[in-house]
């Protein structure tokens, strides 16, 4: 069971303005594959996103815009299974900038794990990475957009782990979570299902 693990960092506010993507290609026990790249994200770098991941106009001169990049990214996540921490934000990168690009849309499934995250190990306080990694013992400097793929994948894994399932489908139905997908100029997102709660048994004296 492979599945790929993606992190942008963008140089604005808008979310076609990627400008580092790390992808992890994994499985439910091991990393199998790794890559990252600076992308000219062809905008300005605006100061509150430098100061999170310290990317600056200069280190992205020489780098390949999105368009260049696409080609690479697209065989990594076409037809595959994709995860992210907070997926809204990375899926909304891919499909603005191809928006912007006028690109064709993979077509792809996609998990997010923060909300895995939120199922397996509901008493956190948070469900940060950063948070997970410290947990879990995981390396991380924050940010990197490797770094953060890598961690997402080990997320998975552990959460995978923990549930002691072999297969995504079982994992999905123990955490009453259903897969997102992207397609041709469109998506939807992964849905977290309600619990049953039950309820207190009412008592008459």
């Amino acid at each position: 069971m492979n599945f790929v693990s993606i992190d942008f960092e963008t140089a604005n506010e808008k979310r076609h303005s990627p400008c580092a993507v790390g992808i992890v290609v994994a499985n439910e026990t091991e990393i199998v594959d790794e890559y990252y790249s600076l992308i000219n994200p062809e905008t300005y770098f605006n100061p509150f996103n430098i100061r999170v991941h310290g990317i600056v106009e200069d280190d992205v001169l020489d780098a390949m815009t999105f368009s260049e990049i696409w080609p690479t990214l697209e065989n990594y996540l076409s037809g595959n299974l994709v995860v992210a921490h907070n997926a809204s934000f990375d899926m909304s990168v891919i499909r603005q900038t191809l928006d912007r690009d006028r690109l064709s849309y993979p077509e792809l499934d996609y998990l997010c794990t923060a909300n895995i995250a939120k199922r397996v190990w509901p008493n956190m306080p948070n469900h940060k990475l950063n948070t997970l990694a410290t947990h879990h013992g995981f390396s991380l400097n924050h940010h990197n957009a490797l770094e953060d793929a890598r961690v997402a994948a080990q997320v998975m894994q552990k959460a995978i782990e923990t549930f002691d399932v072999d297969s995504v489908d079982l994992f999905l139905n123990q955490c009453s979570i259903t897969k997102g997908r992207i397609f041709e100029r469109g998506y939807y997102p992964p849905k977290v299902k309600r619990t049953k709660t039950k309820k207190p048994t009412r008592l008459y004296l």
